[in-house]
């Protein structure tokens, strides 16, 4: 699992759950419900001080745990294997950053002959 922050463009849905995401020059489509949740952060080591009012987003950050396929380039038509990735998405600004990545393929090595 890679677990790292990364700026992505997200495509939502009226409701606001991601549809698609632009990563790394890729354009990759959410296969499968994406799941919702919200984690505490530690503001206070993020930011000097927190701003009279504010409170939404303040505090917590909202997740989103998409399945998501990229267009193969080399076969039109052809998909990849789906990565599971976390984004977060931050409710003042509206950005969208790649926290993790759960299931990225780890490249196969030959079998060792005798």
């Amino acid at each position: 699992m890679g677990i790292f922050s990364e700026g992505v463009e997200v495509e939502c849905a009226p409701g606001g759950q991601p549809l698609n995401l632009l990563w790394a020059g890729r354009r990759y489509t959410v296969c499968a419900e994406p799941v919702r949740w919200f984690e505490r952060r530690q503001w206070w080591a993020e930011e000097k001080r927190a701003p009279l009012g504010a409170g939404k987003g303040l505090v917590d950050h909202e997740i989103w745990r998409v399945q998501v396929k990229a267009e193969d380039e080399r076969v039109p038509g052809a998909s990849q294997e789906p990565l599971t990735l976390d984004l977060s998405r931050d409710i003042g600004s509206g950005r969208w950053r790649l926290l993790r990545i759960h299931d990225a393929l780890q490249p196969k090595t030959a079998p060792k002959t005798a």
